[in-house]
């Protein structure tokens, strides 16, 4: 199968990704509540386990520890899985001490 039917998705990432696992939840813009699990995240975006509808545009608020409910756009959907873009980028302090009690 050629590469282009496979439909490949370029790599936007700018920064390294940080392995977690937390369960958290996330408003969805319509009012619906999501059950989440965080796969990974950096100061500016992050991957989860989601059985819910999300589409790419999709405007979230999950709830983190440290920083508080986080706005986040949807940038992809696929298998149970979503990958958001933070709304506003981290700073490192407050990214770093989120990071922290994600890991305990």
């Amino acid at each position: 199968m050629a590469a282009s039917a496979v439909g490949w998705v370029q790599e936007e990432r700018s920064e390294p990704r940080d392995a977690v696992h937390h369960r958290t939840r996330a408003a969805h813009g319509d009012g619906r509540l999501l059950p989440l699990v965080i796969v990974n995240t950096s100061v500016g975006g992050l991957m989860a386990r989601c059985e819910a509808a999300c589409e790419p545009g999709d405007r979230l608020r999950i709830d983190m520890p440290v920083v508080g409910a986080l706005p986040v756009e949807v940038r992809w959907a696929l298998g149970g899985r979503i990958g958001c873009r933070m709304v506003q980028s981290m700073n490192p302090s407050d990214y770093y001490a989120m990071l922290g009690a994600l890991k305990r």
